[in-house]
């Protein structure tokens, strides 16, 4: 199984990834939308026309920080959220998503 990373702080761009994800019947998604978690719900619209798992990582706790970052639109599309961990959650997204896809297979 192939993986594939990307990065960018441009939510449209973030979304037209997404919306190519779906056309290439990607197995599975891992997103940290970091700040757009708690605003965007574009992110969330395109999210929500994947087939595919979405796993949604963040490397701080984000239900420890600031009261508006304990709501995630993100979390809504995701069938698994992983915070806290640091980068290491990106390693145990990872395993968890490769989990969830050979168990659909």
């Amino acid at each position: 199984m192939a993986l594939e990373f990307r990065q960018s702080n441009h939510e449209g761009e973030i979304v037209d990834w997404i919306h190519e994800a779906r056309s290439n019947h990607a197995a599975g998604l891992l997103i940290n939308p970091a700040g757009y978690s708690h605003s965007s719900v574009a992110i969330l619209d395109a999210l929500l026309t994947l087939a595919a798992p979405v796993v949604e990582v963040h490397i701080s706790n984000i239900h420890a920080r600031e009261p508006f970052r304990e709501h995630s639109y993100v979390s809504k599309a995701a069938r698994a959220v992983i915070c806290g961990f640091g980068v290491n959650g990106y390693a145990l997204a990872i395993t968890g998503l490769a989990a969830m896809i050979d168990a659909k297979a």
